[in-house]
């Protein structure tokens, strides 16, 4: 039993046995620091905590947005498959919308967590942004963190990474907005509203566009295989006003494939031309109208030197290498455009296929397109009027541009008025079309009067 006669006594022995302890512990520091190397001591300091921390059965993979110097396709395709995991639990949300916009834009805020389920396997994503840490870096590092069991690790990396990548790139064809770039690569969204369903062209062309760029898109190995850039060259040519820049219009929002104008008169020079290659990217098509009057192109015929490979100036053997030549390999499914009202003024190098692949004549209306404009314009369909069959007779034997019959078409909405209005300016185009012919046939037979004489 405790007697406080014993406490002078407790006391100095434990006073006793704490000095002893602490002579001991010095001893042994001192031992420490002679025969264990600071390399060894450095590395039990860390390794004995964690030998009695208990193990985690998790695996946490860091995708940061920026991959060496290059986006990270595994960051942007997980924000944009994330939007579509979003639950009701989820706290904070970003929300935005640009001016042309239809629909507002969500996205998770930092610090949120989002859940997902692939094969019963329970993945954690959270969004993770980090503030610079000095002055020299101008903006925040932004990264996911995925979450899961170990023992899931391979299924993950194997399976449901490319699932997402897939999913984030289907996502993103959808709601793409294609975008129309000029010469300077400035943009805005490419709202015209030209689809195959409105252009009117005969149906069997529009079937064989439409046929050929699907077999374009889905060729991607056979390009690898046979060695040729994955690209394709079209060339659209016929008078103004047939539909050209419609055509186009209509591959690029069915595609969904950037545009870039190329305009040559702008580029001075060769090396200005592949600079301007450099800078497009990956499906989008390059268009370069008027071709026969951009530049000078048919060096050959007026005697210029075809193999000229200055960089002084804008070549057509400078632009036979932006075509099919070496340039032309930097980038992949690409669709180069070329339109002309004269097809007969461009150089033959220009025309053969791997250039120009597909030779597409954009004639004046047809019964066929004027079915087309009737049923986009006036809500005419099955040739349903009375004035369809005289209108049909007309075309066949005028010569008029899809742009002519539209303007007729808008001039009313009310489809008797606006037909009468198309017939009467079919009929005017025959006549005077009649009168030209005749005053050739006039001079024609005035001159082999002379000659007789």
């Amino acid at each position: 039993m405790f007697s406080p006669t014993n406490m002078p006594q407790s006391v100095s022995t434990l006073f006793s046995a704490y000095t002893t302890f602490a002579g001991s512990l010095m001893l042994i520091r001192s031992m420490e620091k002679e025969l264990i190397p600071d390399e060894l001591r450095s590395y039990l300091s860390t390794a004995i905590p964690y030998l009695f921390t208990p193990l985690s059965p998790n695996i946490t993979l860091v995708i940061d947005e920026h991959f060496g110097v290059s986006r990270n396709q595994v960051y942007d395709a997980a924000e944009i498959y994330l939007k579509t995991k979003i639950s009701p639990s989820t706290e904070r949300l970003k929300i935005g919308k640009t001016p042309r916009q239809r629909t507002l834009s969500v996205a998770i805020e930092k610090g949120e967590v989002v859940t997902d389920v692939y094969e019963n396997i329970m993945l954690k994503w959270a969004y993770v942004c980090t503030e610079p840490q000095n002055d020299g870096d101008s903006e925040e590092k932004r990264s996911f963190e995925l979450s899961f069991n170990k023992k899931y690790k391979e299924k993950v990396m194997d399976c449901y990474l490319p699932h997402v990548l897939k999913r984030g790139e289907e996502i993103e064809h959808k709601e793409k907005v294609v975008k129309l770039y000029n010469r300077g690569w400035g943009s805005i969204n490419l709202e015209h509203p030209s689809t195959f369903d409105t252009l009117a062209l005969d149906p069997e062309l529009k079937k064989m566009i439409v046929d050929d760029l699907k077999r374009f898109l889905g060729r991607k190995e056979f390009y690898k295989k046979v060695g040729k850039a994955w690209k394709r060259g079209y060339l659209l040519y016929g008078p103004p006003g047939t539909g050209k820049s419609s055509l186009i219009a209509a591959m690029a929002n069915y595609l969904k494939f950037d545009i870039y104008d190329l305009e040559l008169t702008s580029l001075s020079s060769n090396s200005d031309l592949r600079r301007v290659l450099l800078s497009t990217t990956n499906r989008s098509i390059l268009v370069i109208e008027d071709i026969d009057c951009s530049v000078q192109m048919r060096d050959r015929q007026q005697g210029g030197d075809e193999h000229d490979g200055s960089n002084s100036r804008l070549t057509l053997s400078g632009l036979l290498n932006f075509i099919d030549g070496l340039w032309s390999s930097c980038g992949d499914e690409r669709i180069i455009v070329f339109t002309t009202n004269h097809k007969d003024r461009l150089d033959s190098a220009l025309l053969r296929p791997g250039r120009m692949d597909v030779h597409i004549n954009m004639p004046y209306c047809t019964p066929q397109a004027f079915s087309i404009l009737a049923s986009n314009y006036l809500d005419i369909r099955d040739k349903n009027h009375y004035l369809y069959e005289e209108i049909e007779g007309l075309m066949e034997s005028t010569n008029v541009t899809p742009a002519e019959v539209a303007e007729e078409l808008m001039a009313s909405e009310n489809a008797d008025v606006a037909l009468k209005g198309l017939v009467n300016f079919l009929k005017r185009k025959h006549s005077e079309a009649n009168e030209v012919k005749s005053e050739e046939n006039g001079k024609v037979e005035d001159g082999e009067a002379k000659i007789l004489n």
